[in-house]
C-alpha cells in the first residue's frame, strides 16, 4: 500500500505541476493572472474532441490542432481585453475570469455535458513493483518531465525566452533595449494557455471533458502557485508535490471528494503564515509597511 501510494502520489504531483505550469508562466512573464486558464485547459479537450469526432482528423492532428486554436484564443483575449486593463490588477482578474465563465457557460449551452466526450488513452499497464499503474498515468509522468525541461531550455536558450526572462526582471529596461513588451506579453500568455492546452490532452483522458472541471484546474493551479509563490518555477515543483501527496493521503484515508479542499486549505494557510509562497518573490505585507 505504501509503494502505490507513493507512485500515485508522484503522477498526481506531476498532473499538478501540468495544469501550474502555463498559469506560472504567464504570470511571471506579463504579470497578468489568466483566471481564464480553466477554461482555455476545457476548450483544448473539446476542441480535441470536435477534431476526431465531428471533422474525422486523426489525433495527430486534432491534438497539435487544438493547442494551435487554444494559444490563438489566448493571444486574442490578451490583445482585445487584456491590453486595455494591464496594470489595473483587480481589473485584470475579473476579466478573465469573466471571459473564462463565458468560455465554460457556452459549452454548456452548445450541449457538451455527457460521459461521451472522452479522449483516446494509451491501452496498457505495467507493473511497478507490486503496483500497476496504466500507460496514461505513465506518459503523463513523462509529459510533465519533458514540458518543465523545455521551459527551462526555451527561458534559458532562446532569443524569445531570454526576452521572456528580462521583461519578468524589469519591463521598463526591456522597453529601453527594444523588446516590444506588449508583443512578448501576449506571446507570454499565448504560450501559458498552450502549456495548459498540452496538460489537458493528456490529463483528460484519464476520465471525460467536463465543464466544471474547469473550474477544479484553475483552483489546482492557483493553489500550486500560490504556495509555491508565483513567478517560481522550483516553487511551482515543491509545492506540486507537497498538494499532490496531500491529496493522495486524503483520498486513500478519508474520500476522494475531500481532494479539492486540500487545494483550497493550503491556499488559506500559505496566505495567512507566508503570502509570497514558499519561494516568491514578491515583498511580505509587514515589509511593505
Amino acid at each position: 500500500m505504501l509503494q502505490g501510494t507513493l507512485i500515485y502520489g508522484l503522477i498526481n504531483s506531476v498532473v499538478l505541476m501540468l495544469v501550474a505550469l502555463g498559469f506560472s508562466v504567464t504570470f511571471g512573464i506579463s504579470g497578468v493572472a489568466n483566471f481564464a486558464y480553466g477554461a482555455l485547459y476545457i476548450m483544448a479537450g473539446y476542441l480535441a474532441w470536435l477534431g476526431l469526432h465531428a471533422l474525422h482528423l486523426p489525433y495527430w492532428l486534432a491534438a497539435p490542432g487544438a493547442v494551435l486554436i487554444t494559444a490563438g484564443v489566448a493571444a486574442l483575449i490578451y490583445w482585445f481585453i487584456l491590453l486595455r486593463v494591464r496594470g489595473l490588477v483587480v481589473s485584470e482578474v475579473i476579466a478573465t475570469f469573466g471571459v473564462g465563465l463565458a468560455i465554460l457557460e457556452l459549452f454548456r449551452y452548445l450541449g457538451f455535458i455527457g460521459f461521451e466526450y472522452t479522449l483516446p488513452q494509451v491501452d496498457a499497464s505495467y507493473n511497478i513493483g507490486e503496483t500497476v499503474v496504466d500507460a496514461q498515468r505513465l506518459l503523463i509522468v513523462a509529459a510533465g518531465l519533458a514540458l518543465a525541461g523545455f521551459l527551462w531550455l526555451f527561458t534559458h536558450h532562446t532569443k524569445v525566452g531570454l526576452a521572456f526572462r528580462g521583461i519578468a526582471q524589469d519591463e521598463r529596461t526591456s522597453l529601453t533595449l527594444g523588446i516590444n513588451t506588449d508583443k512578448i506579453a501576449a506571446f507570454s500568455v499565448a504560450f501559458g494557455a498552450g502549456y495548459a492546452a498540452l496538460a489537458a490532452l493528456v490529463i483528460l483522458p484519464l476520465g471525460t471533458i467536463a465543464v466544471n472541471e474547469g473550474y477544479n484546474v484553475l483552483v489546482n493551479a492557483l493553489a500550486v502557485c500560490i504556495v509555491g509563490g508565483l513567478g517560481s518555477t522550483v516553487g511551482i515543483i515543491v509545492a506540486s508535490l507537497l498538494i499532490g501527496y496531500a491529496q493522495i493521503l486524503t483520498a486513500t484515508y478519508l474520500e476522494t471528494h475531500w481532494m479539492m479542499i486540500v487545494s483550497l486549505v493550503a491556499i488559506l494557510l500559505i496566505l495567512a503564515i507566508k503570502p509570497s509562497g514558499l519561494f516568491g518573490v514578491h515583498k511580505e505585507l509587514e515589509e511593505r509597511i
